[in-house]
């Protein structure tokens, strides 16, 4: 961004949004690798300690459901203490959740540890948080960020998900549970030494602003501690409600997190191995799927700043649910290319889905309400995350196969993607308006 002062030469230099988008970066990838190592961890787990395919996948759920559940609350949280605390209170718990689970011996500590420290340090720095820093550091190459943060879930498993599964394969599980402590740990003084809240807190203007347009005040932290903030999501979400956009967005991104997190995320891994695939071999997989989904994801959100989000939705949705409905007749012993044709597949469009639902969001309620109410479509999307990682978990211990958890994922996306056409441009008439934020002066994209 360029800079002046008078009577000096114009000079150049890097906007700190772009550091403020690399510790985002960074700490979206330490959470998505605590929350996608659960799914290696579900047959070492088993055989040490003897517990049953429902136990292992309800703890796995109770984590899934903790991480939604926790967004819009720590959206609120943000506005009274400042993203640097939330942020850095998020990442001592989860080194402290997954460190702790060294040394547990009982189920009920599984649940414990993952479901509750785990889940809930995790949904602290979920995508939601990415929306926010999005949101308030930049105004150009919004949409593009917004990609790249949602890409993290991908990139975490591309970097570190066949390491660990490689260490759990080698040296046991806890070594593979002790990386993701580590890496959780070594992110704390980041966080905490260079976190900014937004651009105004440290005299800037956001990415991409009008450069004469005077620096925005720094608003005013509302009163109150957490059960102030808690009251303050709350009411966020009952205003929500009273909008047909939030319902659809909600209900959409319910099905997103059943086909990906819940499912795929969760039971590919031993879903191969009933195939006769080895796990490192069937986590390379998911490394795989990561690495396209990558590319997808940030192609997403170069598309959400111009096309349709509502199409871009339908599309992908529609697409995900024909690849679902493929899966069995593909998975075997081996990687074949019928395999990879769907890795492929279905890598581009693992979470595409975030920055156009973010889009709608951020239209629908404006750009100060996005983040609690993203927070609360979040949460849906890891109640359907939950109640898939549950359900498929019990068709296998029934039926012996996932064919029919494939099928009902896959049928779901196609619902989802006729849906995704029905969100409204804006809020119904009669609604509440969303609450913009002060514009001191034009801004260009």
């Amino acid at each position: 961004m360029a800079t002046s002062t008078p009577g000096a030469p114009a000079t150049r230099r890097v906007h700190r949004a772009w550091a403020i988008a690399g510790i985002t970066f960074l700490t979206l990838v330490a959470a998505a690798i605590a929350r996608s190592s659960t799914g290696i961890l579900i047959e070492p787990l088993e055989a040490e300690f003897g517990w049953s395919r429902s136990v292992t996948s309800g703890a796995v759920s109770a984590t899934l459901l903790l991480y939604g559940l926790t967004a819009p609350f720590a959206a609120a949280l943000a506005e009274r203490f400042g993203l640097r605390r939330v942020v850095t209170t998020a990442l001592l718990l989860v080194a402290t959740g997954t460190g702790l689970s060294l040394v547990m011996t009982s189920a009920w500590q599984l649940y414990l540890l993952w479901g509750l420290v785990v889940g809930t340090g995790t949904g602290s720095i979920a995508l939601v948080f990415g929306a926010i820093v999005a949101n308030r550091w930049f105004v150009a190459r919004r949409g593009l960020v917004t990609g790249i943060f949602s890409a993290t879930f991908a990139t975490g498993q591309l970097a570190l998900l066949p390491v660990l599964a490689r260490l759990s394969a080698d040296h046991g599980w806890r070594a593979a549970a002790g990386v993701t402590c580590l890496l959780a740990a070594a992110l704390v003084p980041l966080a905490a030494g260079w976190m900014a809240d937004r651009p105004a807190s440290v005299g800037l203007r956001p990415y991409g602003a009008d450069p004469e347009a005077p620096v925005e005040p720094v608003p005013p932290r509302p009163d109150g501690g957490l059960v102030t903030a808690v009251r303050a999501a709350l009411a966020q979400l009952a205003r929500a409600a009273r909008t047909r956009a939030f319902w659809v967005l909600a209900g959409t991104f319910f099905v997103c997190g059943w086909s990906t997190n819940g499912l795929i995320g969760t039971h590919l891994v031993a879903a191969a191995h009933d195939h006769g695939m080895p796990p490192t071999t069937a986590a390379s997989l998911l490394a795989l799927i990561g690495v396209f989904d990558i590319v997808g994801t940030v192609a997403s959100g170069w598309l959400s700043d111009r096309a349709d989000p509502r199409l871009l939705l339908a599309v992908y949705y529609g697409l995900r649910g024909l690849s679902l409905l493929g899966l069995s007749s593909v998975l075997g012993r081996t990687v074949d290319p019928p395999l990879l044709l769907f890795v492929v597949f279905y890598g581009l469009d693992w979470v595409a889905t975030v920055p156009p639902t973010v889009a709608l969001c951020r239209q629908a309620f404006g750009v100060e309400r996005a983040g609690v109410v993203f927070g609360w479509v979040f949460a849906a999307h890891q109640l359907g995350a939950a109640a898939a990682a549950s359900f498929a978990g019990a068709v296998r211990e029934v039926t012996g196969s996932y064919t029919p958890a494939w099928f009902a994922a896959g049928a779901l996306c196609l619902v989802a993607a006729a849906a995704s056409l029905t969100v409204p441009d804006a809020a119904p008439r009669g609604e509440p308006a969303p609450a913009p934020a002060p514009q001191p002066g034009p801004s260009r994209a």
